[in-house]
């Protein structure tokens, strides 16, 4: 008569012991949802400078052209500041879908 491996006898419970851990183990999660940042608000302001030698004429342009881009500049930031926003929202509205959808915290 041939002997029995003691690992033959062993291989059912170490399958119910490798399904058990699967089922208790949470599901793999999505990844959070991303908002892509706007080209505008990820360039770098570009505010003018006066040349070596400015005359009233280089000061006047560059004050009338530094006013614009501020008002550029404060444009992109709003508008990052805006998209950051949205992406928050969107991701608690994300983790409460996924909250209830899971019935647990």
């Amino acid at each position: 008569m041939t002997p029995t491996n003691l690992w033959i006898r062993s291989a059912p419970l170490a399958s119910l012991l490798m399904i058990a851990s699967c089922a208790a183990s949470p599901p793999i999660s999505a990844p959070r949802p991303r908002l892509p940042l706007p080209p505008a608000a990820t360039t770098p302001c570009l505010l003018r400078r006066l040349p070596d030698r400015p005359t009233l004429a280089d000061l006047e342009i560059v004050y009338a052209a530094l006013g614009g881009d501020l008002v550029a500049c404060d444009a992109a930031r709003r508008l990052a500041v805006e998209t950051l926003v949205a992406e928050r929202a969107l991701q608690d509205r994300w983790r409460a879908e996924r909250e209830g959808a899971d019935g647990r915290p």
